[in-house]
């Protein structure tokens, strides 16, 4: 049947954006004449469909195929088209030679044709024609494509008139009313053409009220009310909304809207019946005896699962199609649909094929292709599948497939073998509730695992909580889930949703679903986890230190404990039964206590400059607070001096300024003493709220609650050997015998237990004596066990004390020697910054030559006792006044100035007296005030003098003020320091301080909160300063310099800066480039570099504060990236630099995160080699993190700044730093040349590692290695990419790697080490050969090993020291000569 050409045909161009041109409106512009065929092709069976014109050439169509992945979006076929026969269906065509020009064609997805009367197909009425869609099982995306005209616009009808205001661009009093109906929206172009004569103005483009572009008419009718018509300018912002005309339009999205119905309603009336087509797929055995749910997602809300009933043996069988009308109220626009089942009935797997859905109200139609199976034995196990709405033919939505982690708590008994199921919510809906079914582990939910499974959904935007729970099935069904963590691929964020409570029907509230709310890493759910371990902490350490106990402190990098020497001296190096080692608690307030020693107890220990010493209990600097760590470890830190805490180094020696940051301590775990004494009743604790318990009938688990039911009363037999006896059930003992660990016995010898201490855990471990080697154990279920020591935590107990004992064993004639005590309540505040130190500052003594006010050399009595009188000049003030009193020994401060009755204080022309008490400060010279409480606008006092007098001996120091102290007042401060004026001349005078505060040039750098700087020197401090104006904290702005004066007395050489932001919020967070400093008067200037963000964290812990030293000795090292695209980093890069004398440590230069490090960019950075000596090389390297870690690095340049140099010292790298490229290393050396002496070489390393033949030698962690020789080492590097090994450290095999290093001159040893990442995270290290040529000899130096690197083998350590085999004892002496 032929047709005559009109200009409705098309001609189809794949792949083209352009690929329908009408052929009237717009001819080819050809040089060659082209053969076209007109061709109209129909769909096989379906009548209704009415065929779809199209030109055929060679320049259209290529091959076959190709026309028929054309036709396969057009004509909607389950599988596409996959043949074409004439129109009876008697012959196939195969190849674009055999259609013929003006001829019809059927389309079909299989060789079988279904012939259709082709005269009644070309009748039917256009689809734009008729008043709903002419299939129910179109797709959304081929509707879409035949709804557009020749332009690629969509054609679209409108039947019912719409009244619609239009403004002139950015002139609102410009405007005019319109009425869209038949006439003027034929074609998107002529509705423009029309608004160009209404308004007079050429308008070429339409704009929505809020600025978004109308593209077609399509989006035209969608706006409600309001548009803006515009030239070729821009959109110009403009008050279109205040008219009241309009409301913000909906261009069309996240629906696929097609042709509206003639006559509808408004899309904000209620959209209620749907009409589903599901397609099960015609595979064998697709079919299900399953309850199939549906539910759909709109952008109003979602319908909820939808039950697609009928009758029972015939739905969802191989090869059908179902149709179902539902009912869903008004959801808004579709998004996405759910499809899924229950997985009931005798063969519950199902293939779906493709689900069509059609708005029965709008006509809407829509089409999900899923072509997948739903089983639980097939493909990934899922039952349900999210299928996003397709819009010319791409899903609107990404389908996101997160992975979610879930960690079962470390308690005993934590796991669950029920089943668990998650919802997960975000701003664009919810998962539907899914099985949590195939983890990444072999079992699910054990104790302290975990589980990483993963859950398909259309992607939800951000996320924002999940609900967990599990069907209580199962013997073990209870659980303790710690938390959830969920990655989004797509925005690559991960949330983290913390329970850390019991979904258990006996514990906690008996719930067994939880609503978990999520945080993602902006607000640190790291911060809160480590907050919740240390409020555990706290609930289970904190009776230790009730007064009267007595505790010893072990220090784990010393392996000692701390101890007091009667001549005051303290170290680290005491063993459990050193006497000196003992200290009993006092208590002073919250969490501040006094540790006196056992021995002496008129001493205790203190903290006076940073030390810690022995020294009378009465004093104040024997007050430590005590901060528990989240690790179960105390820090102890003077109460009077914040920051100043407890410290020793490797040696267990009192860390001094030399000792370096990595050698330092100041975590200890505390012992009791008297836990196992005769008759004590006592807790064995399993965890931080667990115990170990035993049931009426015997049996001892570890799950048991912290309660009388897990009372012990411990029978001591000898020293070390005790029994112990169930409180709840006397006369049970627990006891180890036949493998058996339970309480049935009544006392004999299999109830004997040797107490084995754990020093550095604070547990014990109780050891059977009849069956040495065997242990009182935990299973992961909580139940007890005889076990063997294997390094884990399963024969860990930690005991409590809930009554003292007696300390000598039965059948002696012992007396108690404590008795259960009314202990004084011992709170703890949780860990923050460091209070103000403005309150308790370490001050540093004046110069030697300071006089005292009354000549000679006169120290004061201990226990002074002083007359402090203020007098008040014309303005008096209601504050309270602050003060502190500086001698040349220490501080006394703060003291507040007050009585009952504040407004009778500080009144005009008045003296004030008052009476306090200072203590061993020395030679006071000065004092500083400062007002606090009741300030406001007018808070004003003008201070005319103030006079210190001894009580005892009448000397009289006088401190001449006649200042204001005010807030608001420019050039006025609400702090003011005096200095002791003798003969009518200060003995030091006030020095006006130039403060310069530079911001960093970082994103998001500046801040408003409140920054405050104390200045220290070898004359005291400042005081901690509000860096302000006019009594108003200063906004500190990105790459600005601010500039503020801080008025004292003389500090003299200035030693340090103490630098503080009160950031509430990480959005409020301040990064500090530097401070400088400046002396008016002698013009000194010193810089304290910082270049790092305020607040940060530190061990678990957020400080607000961080001290900076001056630079002395300064370097300018500069940073040369490569000058191509992909040079920089996103690392942290570390610098490390060698001298004669030591070498620096590791030195960060910045994160490439932060802007640093850039391709083509140079970054420049002052830095300290105080006291290294002469340079002879530098290691240069970064951490390889971030998204894109490699970096070309291009060469790095030195110049001395102080003392200055011209001289520039340039050392060429020029290569990659990276895992991925070049050589594999992220770390290269650079040798400095040094006048006197000769180059030394870069040299290669060749190192052969050795793995063991013992059974599970191999390893598949992460291996580093660290060269030491005669010249330094070679850092810490990881053992990357092996030369002679695909895959490295496997059982019997050696590995050959290279390493380039500066000479290290004769090798002495190597570190070598692994962080136990991997399935297989032991090792067993035979050896390590290491060979290398320097000059014309080779040298090989041997390093024996033949042990374990595993925490569960041998000593459990994963780092070994390997010194050198050498038989010849010659090495050369480096830098001599």
């Amino acid at each position: 049947m032929s047709e005559t050409p009109s200009t409705s045909y098309s001609v189809n161009q794949p792949n083209s954006s352009e690929s329908e041109q009408s052929l009237s409106t717009r001819p080819f512009n050809v040089t060659e004449p082209v053969v076209a065929k007109r061709i109209r092709f129909y769909k096989s069976g379906d009548p209704q469909f009415n065929g779809i014109k199209m030109v055929i050439n060679n320049r259209s169509y290529k091959t076959f195929d190709a026309l028929l992945d054309s036709l396969s979006k057009r004509v909607p076929l389950p599988f596409g088209v996959r043949n074409i026969s004439t129109p009876k269906g008697r012959h196939s065509i195969t190849n674009l030679e055999d259609l013929e020009d003006g001829k019809s064609y059927i389309c079909s997805h299989q060789r079988k044709m279904k012939p259709i009367n082709l005269e009644q197909a070309s009748k039917k009425p256009l689809p734009w024609q008729i008043s709903r869609p002419v299939s129910a099982r179109r797709r959304a995306v081929q509707l879409a494509r035949n709804d557009e005209d020749g332009f690629g616009h969509r054609k679209n009808k409108i039947t019912t008139p719409k009244k619609m205001l239009v403004f002139k661009n950015g002139d609102v009093r410009l405007r005019c009313t319109i009425v869209l109906g038949k006439k003027n929206t034929q074609t998107f172009e002529a509705f423009l053409d029309y608004m160009s004569e209404l308004m007079q103005y050429p308008v070429a483009k339409l704009y929505t009220t809020d600025g978004r572009k109308v593209p077609n008419l399509q989006d035209l009718i969608l706006c409600s009310g309001a548009v803006v018509a515009a030239g070729r300018e821009p959109f110009k912002p403009s008050n279109y909304d205040s008219l009241g005309y309009s409301r913000p339009a909906k261009l069309l999205g996240i629906a696929n809207r097609v042709y509206p119905k003639a006559n509808t309603k408004s899309e904000s009336e209620n959209t209620r019946k749907w009409k589903v087509s599901v397609l099960t797929s015609d595979m064998p055995s697709a079919g299900t005896s399953s309850k199939v749910y549906i539910t759909l997602y709109g952008d109003h809300g979602s319908s909820g699962p939808i039950f697609l009933d009928g009758e029972e043996g015939k739905l969802f069988q191989r090869g059908n199609e179902d149709i179902f009308t539902v009912n869903t109220g008004n959801i808004g626009h579709l998004y996405k649909i759910r499809i899924e089942h229950s997985n009931t009935g005798s063969s519950p797997a199902w293939c779906c094929e493709e689900v069509q859905l059609l708005n029965l109200f709008s006509e809407e139609q829509f089409s999900f292709p899923a072509h997948r199976w739903l089983a639980r034995d097939q493909a990934d196990g899922e039952i349900s599948v999210e299928l996003p709405v397709l819009r010319q033919g791409q899903p609107i939505l990404p389908v996101t497939l997160y992975e979610v982690h879930v960690t079962t708590g470390e308690l005993w008994n934590a796991g669950t073998e029920a089943d668990v199921y998650i919802s997960v919510y975000g701003e664009r809906g919810d998962t539907g509730s899914r099985q949590l079914l195939r983890s990444q582990k072999s079992k699910k939910f054990l104790k302290g695992q975990t589980d990483i499974f993963t859950v398909e959904a259309v992607h939800l935007g951000r996320l924002y909580k999940i609900v967990i729970g599990h069907n209580g099935l199962g013997s073990g069904n209870g659980w303790f889930l710690d938390k959830v963590v969920i990655k989004d691929p797509i925005t690559d964020l991960d949330y983290t949703f913390l329970c850390h409570r019991w979904l258990d029907q006996g514990q906690d509230d008996g719930n067994i679903a939880r609503e978990l709310t999520g945080t993602d890493a902006s607000t640190f759910p790291g911060r809160q986890e480590l907050e919740l371990k240390r409020k555990e902490t706290l609930a289970a350490e904190k009776w230790k230190f009730q007064k009267g106990n007595t505790l010893q402190f072990y220090n784990r990098l010393s392996h000692g404990f701390i101890r007091l020497h009667p001549d005051r001296g303290v170290d680290a190096l005491g063993d459990k039964k050193d006497k000196y080692g003992l200290f009993d608690v006092n208590v002073k307030r919250r969490n501040i206590c006094i540790f006196s020693s056992h021995q002496m107890p008129q001493l205790a220990l203190a903290l006076v400059n940073g030390r810690v010493i022995g020294k009378s209990k009465d004093k104040t600097s024997c007050e430590l607070c005590v901060h528990l760590q989240p690790n179960g470890c105390t820090i102890l830190e003077s109460a009077r001096i914040p920051g100043h805490t407890v410290t020793f180094n490797l040696q267990g020696k009192v860390a001094d300024e030399t000792t370096g940051y990595a050698g330092l301590s100041k975590e200890f775990v505390v012992h009791v003493k008297g836990v196992f004494h005769h008759g004590a009743i006592i807790l064995l604790n399993t965890s931080f709220c667990q115990a170990l318990s035993m049931r009426p009938d015997g049996s001892c688990s570890g799950a048991g609650q912290q309660q009388q039911e897990s009372y012990w009363k411990v029978h001591k037999i000898v020293s070390g050997v005790c029994m112990f006896e169930s409180v709840r059930n006397p006369r049970m003992y627990l006891k180890i015998k036949d493998d058996q660990c339970n309480g049935t016995s009544t006392g004999d010898e299999y109830c004997h237990f040797k107490i084995e201490k754990n020093l550095e855990t604070g547990s014990v471990s109780l050891e059977s004596v009849p069956n040495k080697g065997l242990y009182v154990g935990l299973l992961p279920d909580g139940q007890t066990k005889p076990l063997i020591k294997t390094g884990e935590k399963n024969i860990f107990f930690y005991p409590q004390i809930i009554k003292f004992g007696w300390e000598k064993p039965m059948g002696t004639s012992a007396a108690p020697n404590r008795k259960k005590k009314d202990f004084k309540e011992f709170q703890f505040q949780p860990a923050k910054s460091q209070k103000p130190i403005s309150q308790s500052f370490a001050s540093f003594p004046p110069s030697k030559e300071m006089r005292n006010p009354q000549g000679g050399k006169c120290p004061l009595p201990p226990d002074d006792e002083w007359k402090v009188l203020m007098l008040t000049g014309n303005a008096g003030t209601e504050a309270n006044v602050i003060l502190w009193i500086y001698g040349d020994k220490g501080v006394a401060g703060p003291i507040t100035l007050g009585k009952d009755n504040r407004k009778q204080l500080f009144l005009p022309r008045q003296e004030n007296e008052f009476q306090v008490k200072i203590k061993h400060i020395g030679n006071i010279y000065k004092i500083r005030l400062e007002l606090s409480g009741l300030l406001n606008e007018q808070s004003e006092w003008n201070l005319q003098k103030v006079t210190l007098q001894h009580i005892k001996s009448k000397k009289t120091l006088n401190f001449p003020a006649n200042t204001r102290l005010s807030r608001n007042r420019d050039g006025r401060d609400f702090v003011c320091e005096l200095p002791v004026v003798e003969a009518g001349k200060p003995i030091y005078p006030i020095v006006l301080y130039h403060v310069y505060v530079y911001t960093g040039d970082l994103e998001q750098a500046d801040t408003d909160s409140a920054v405050f700087l104390c200045i220290y020197g070898e004359k005291g401090d400042s005081g901690l300063r509000l860096l302000h104006k006019s009594g108003s904290p200063e906004t500190f702005q990105k790459g600005t310099v601010k500039v503020f004066e801080v008025e004292t007395v003389c500090l003299g050489e200035l030693q340090k800066v103490l630098l503080r932001c009160e950031a509430n919020a990480k959005s409020q967070y301040w990064y500090c480039d530097k401070v400088i400093v400046r002396e008016a008067e002698t013009n000194s200037e010193y810089v304290f570099n910082c270049g790092r963000w305020l607040p940060f964290m530190s061990q678990g812990v957020i400080h607000s504060e961080i001290e900076l030293y001056p630079q002395e000795e300064d370097w300018k090292i500069t940073v040369v990236t490569g000058d191509f695209e992909t040079a920089g980093t996103t690392a942290t890069v570390f610098i490390y630099a060698y001298g004669e004398n030591k070498a620096s440590g590791p030195i960060i230069l910045g994160s490439g995160k932060h802007q640093l490090f850039n391709p083509k960019s140079e970054d420049t950075f002052k830095i300290n080699f105080r006291d290294l000596g002469q340079l002879y090389k530098i290691r240069i390297g970064h951490d390889n993190t971030g998204n894109d870690p490699s970096w070309y690095l291009e060469e790095v340049r030195l110049k001395r700044v102080v003392p200055f140099s011209d001289e520039e010292i340039c050392l060429p790298v020029e290569c990659w730093l990276a895992e991925d490229k070049g050589e594999g290393d992220t770390w290269r050396e650079v040798a400095i040349r040094n006048p006197r002496k000769e180059l030394l070489p870069l040299l290669l390393y060749e190192i052969h590692v050795y793995t063991g033949t013992k059974l599970g030698a191999e390893t598949d962690a992460n291996v580093y290695i660290n060269l030491i020789g005669t010249r330094g080492d070679a850092g810490k590097r990881k053992l990357h990419r092996s030369k002679n090994n695909d895959v490295k450290f496997r059982h019997g095999q050696m590995d050959i790697f290279c390493i380039k290093a500066v000479s290290l001159g004769d090798l002495e040893k190597v570190l070598i080490s692994h962080d136990g990442a991997g399935p297989g995270n032991g090792w067993f290290l035979d050896k390590i050969v290491i060979k290398h040529k320097e000059g014309k000899e080779a040298q090989e130096v041997v390093f024996p090993c033949n042990r374990w690197l595993d925490e569960n083998q041998d000593d459990g350590k994963t780092e070994r020291e390997l010194t050198a085999n050498k038989d010849d004892n010659s090495k050369k002496a480096f830098l001599k000569g």
